[in-house]
């Protein structure tokens, strides 16, 4: 990050003043906000509150040349390299995870030259989010310090003025776009999510451009009962929209489930050209699909609705 970014980045997120402007949209209309060649920050974490409802409406209108960052990248990053969307992943890990590994086909672009991958360590990574909502060109840290990982994304060390010891310096992450899936959010954009924020709040405070999409949009006066569940606000999203099991087949804390047997089939049909590998999957649940209510009819009530009891036990259990 240098000086000239820094300052331009702080004067475009301080120019956000339009709290008290309503913000609902349509799905199409919220990412024509998107351009070609954003930054993209993917709100969530692995297969918890992944904003796929946005995601695939990118895919639907064609974005190129992107850069996409996660904390921990899930499968959905696969999509944008199949699509030949995406430039660059920023992550700090990629793949479903147990028992189905990294993701080969992020393996395969990397090592063919088609995506370059850049690695930080997890918290790095928050922190650069972090120091972007802050306002800061930087954060100290201990991290990533003795690791090749200090040579790949443009960190810098100092001796702490305090205590001479050596610090890891992690510079500011300012995505053009956060896209996020909340819990509930009103039509001015505030949001509230239960359970983790994981980063999300970070993401949205850093970005120039914030879309969200909730579960439920609901009264201003819901959102004021419960003000310390409010970890977006109002003025810096641009556009919000309601899409229940925005997140789905990823979970989302207390509503549904993740659909773990889903992802075992999408790993196998990935992983096998004869059945389609990741574009026949694209081609049916994206491309296959208008719009998000389609997209849910492929999984089937009788889905929704386990999914749904299974996060309603685990809370029940606890």
């Amino acid at each position: 990050v240098n000086n000239a970014e820094f300052i331009d980045a702080r004067r475009r997120i301080e120019a956000k003043s339009d709290m008290n402007r309503a913000k609902l949209t349509s799905l199409s209309d919220a990412v024509q906000l998107v351009k070609d060649g954003d930054h993209i920050a993917i709100g969530g974490i692995l297969y918890s509150r992944t904003p796929l409802a946005l995601l695939m409406e990118i895919l639907r209108q064609q974005r190129k040349g992107l850069t996409l960052s996660r904390n921990l990248m899930c499968y959905e990053g696969e999509w944008f390299i199949e699509m030949e969307a995406v430039q660059t992943i920023v992550a700090s890990w990629f793949g479903i995870g147990l028992p189905w590994g990294l993701s080969r086909v992020l393996r395969n672009a990397v090592e063919s030259g088609r995506v370059s991958y850049e690695e930080w360590s997890h918290m790095a990574l928050g922190l650069r989010y972090r120091a972007g909502g802050m306002g800061l060109p930087f954060l100290p840290s201990l991290t990533m310090l003795g690791s090749d990982l200090m040579e790949v994304g443009g960190a810098k060390t100092m001796d702490c003025p305090f205590t001479d010891r050596k610090l890891s310096l992690i510079p500011a992450l300012f995505p053009d776009v956060a896209v996020l899936h909340v819990h509930r959010a009103d039509r001015f954009g505030n949001c509230q999510i239960d359970g983790y924020a994981h980063m999300d709040a970070d993401m949205a405070l850093a970005a120039t451009t914030v879309l969200v999409t909730a579960e439920e949009i609901v009264d201003e006066e819901v959102i004021r009962q419960h003000p310390e569940r409010t970890v977006i606000p109002g003025f810096v999203v641009d556009a919000v929209t309601e899409v229940p099991h925005g997140a789905f087949p990823h979970e989302c804390y207390g509503l549904y489930e993740a659909d773990f047997a889903h992802f075992g089939a999408y790993v196998e049909q990935s992983r096998n050209p004869d059945k389609g590998g990741v574009t026949g999957y694209l081609d049916k649940y994206v491309f296959g699909t208008t719009n998000h209510q389609e997209y849910l009819d492929l999984f089937g009530t009788e889905t929704l609705k386990r999914q749904a009891q299974s996060a309603r036990q685990l809370l029940v259990e606890r």
